[in-house]
Order: structure tokens, then C-alpha cells, then sequence
């Protein structure tokens, strides 16, 4: 059996243990410690930022771990209604770090009520800002600047929940679905339109090209065939002079020479028959070489 005295020296043993267990607390590099004695912050010691093992009070000093880290809230997207009356849905996004960790924790307490405060102040700086602002000066020519006035604006408030705001960012501008839509029709028709006046231009461009053409064409024909014709009749002018001149030279000659290509040309073997005196002129030069008739 264990003895009174064993169980008095496990007893004390467990009480030291547990005492200084309560006594100490630990601080991680991402985190800042708030030192409370019945709620409110110890003088002196009330907020520890270094890390490592740190002692307490035990039982009457509790420990507040507040992040030190840049924390990142989203907004969800939200409609929005320009100065130029064109409706806008806005995604945005802040970027902040806990300042002043007694007055977050006695203001928020934590981080998911001071991502519900920030969201709300988020909210309503974006609908401030982008509401004084066309679509214009919001998509392209202003959005740096009003991303600034935005940040600046959500800083403000943010002060009261001991949050400083590193940066502040419109992440996306969109149209509404439905008005998207018709945008985007607006534009396909636009286009279509365009790309029709683009076919009939060219339609038009290629017809003109091609009656050029063809205008060039019978244009170069007209003055080729001109010219061989004048070529040929040349050369039936000089063909013409050539046999006056071989029948000038000789008569009895250039007749014999006609008669043969006469005789050539009827008596091919072309199945043609025709019926005729010999005593003809046709064949005089069978009777006589010189082709002259006998005097009787």
C-alpha cells in the first residue's frame, strides 16, 4: 500500500508541476501576447511582442495571443452605380496588419469579427468612391487613384479597431451579366457589320480589278490580231509579187507548175469521182508538154 507520506510528495509534486505550467506561456514569431489581470492589461507588462518563454501570475493573469502577420480580407463582389449611371460589379480585397492589439481586442476581440467590421467599412468606401467616378475613370484613366482614396478611406475607420490597412485593391470591374450580354451582341453586330462593308469593298475592288483585266486582254488581242493581219497581208502582198514576178519570168513554166498542183489536188485518192472530156483544157498537158493545143 502507498504510504500517507508517498501520496503528500505525488500531491505536492503534481501541485509545483501544474503551478508552473499556469506560471509561464509561450510567444511564437507570428504573435503578440496581451497580459490580463482580471480582464484588463497589466501595468508595465500588459503587451509582450517578443518571442519566446514568458512568466505569469498563475491563476490570476491570462494570455490574449493576437496575430501579427498581414492578414488578407476578401470582399465579396457587389453591384455598383457609377456617376454615369452604367451599373458595375466590383471585386475588391484589403491587406492589413493589427496596430494597436488592446484596442483591437477591446474593440473586435478577434480577427473574425474585425473581418466582419472591415468588410462592411470595405463596402461602403467602394460604393462612395466608384459612385462619385464614371466607367471610364473606374476601368482605365482614374483607377489607381481611386484605389487610393479607397484605402485611405477604409484606414480611417480602421483606426478605431487598433487595424492599420496595408493596401487596398480593386480587383476586378465587371459588367452585370445580362448587360455583358448585350454588349457583347452589340459588338458581334458591329463586327458583322463591318466585316460585311470589308467583303463588298472587296467584291467590289476584285470586279473592278477583273473588268481592268479583261478590258486589257481584249484591248491586247485587238492589237495582235490588227497586227497579224497586217503581217499576213503583207505576206500575201509579197507572195502575190513573188508569182508575178516567177510568172513574168516564164509563162509556159508557171503554167505546167499550176497544172500539176491542179492535177495534184483532183486526182487524190478520196473516193471523189467526176466524169470530163480529155480533150478539155484541164488536160492539155497530156496531149502536148508545152500544153498548146494541136493545129488541126
Amino acid at each position: 500500500m502507498t504510504s500517507p507520506k508517498s501520496l503528500a510528495f505525488l500531491a505536492g509534486a503534481a501541485f509545483v508541476v501544474v503551478l508552473a505550467y499556469a506560471s509561464t506561456f509561450e510567444v511564437f514569431q507570428t504573435q503578440q501576447a496581451l497580459l490580463l489581470r482580471f480582464g484588463e492589461p497589466v501595468p508595465g507588462r500588459g503587451l509582450v511582442t517578443d518571442p519566446g518563454l514568458h512568466f505569469k501570475l498563475p491563476f490570476i493573469e491570462s494570455v490574449v495571443y493576437i496575430d501579427k502577420r498581414i492578414l488578407d480580407l476578401e470582399s465579396p463582389k457587389q453591384e455598383i452605380l457609377a456617376s454615369d449611371n452604367q451599373r458595375l460589379e466590383v471585386d475588391a480585397f484589403v491587406r492589413y496588419r493589427i496596430a494597436d492589439a488592446l484596442k483591437f481586442y477591446q474593440t473586435v476581440g478577434s480577427v473574425a469579427r474585425a473581418d466582419n467590421q472591415l468588410a462592411s467599412v470595405l463596402n461602403s468606401a467602394v460604393r462612395r468612391v466608384l459612385g462619385d467616378a464614371s466607367q471610364t475613370q473606374i476601368v482605365r484613366e482614374e483607377r489607381n487613384a481611386l484605389t487610393e482614396k479607397i484605402r485611405q478611406q477604409v484606414n480611417v475607420e480602421a483606426e478605431r479597431f487598433g487595424i492599420a490597412i496595408v493596401d487596398a485593391r480593386i480587383r476586378r470591374v465587371d459588367l452585370p451579366q445580362q448587360i455583358s450580354e448585350k454588349v457583347f451582341d452589340r459588338m458581334r453586330t458591329e463586327r458583322a457589320r463591318e466585316a460585311a462593308e470589308y467583303r463588298a469593298l472587296g467584291q467590289q475592288e476584285a470586279q473592278q480589278i477583273r473588268a481592268a483585266a479583261q478590258r486589257d486582254a481584249t484591248v491586247i488581242v485587238a492589237e495582235a490580231q490588227q497586227q497579224a493581219d497586217s503581217m499576213r497581208g503583207d505576206g500575201e502582198a509579197e507572195r502575190a509579187r513573188i508569182f508575178a514576178e516567177a510568172y513574168g519570168k516564164d509563162q509556159d513554166f508557171f503554167a505546167f507548175y499550176r497544172s500539176l498542183q491542179a492535177y495534184d489536188t483532183a486526182l487524190k485518192t478520196n473516193g471523189a469521182r467526176f466524169v470530163i472530156s480529155p480533150s478539155s483544157d484541164f488536160f492539155r498537158f497530156f496531149d502536148n508538154p508545152s500544153g498548146k493545143a494541136a493545129k488541126p
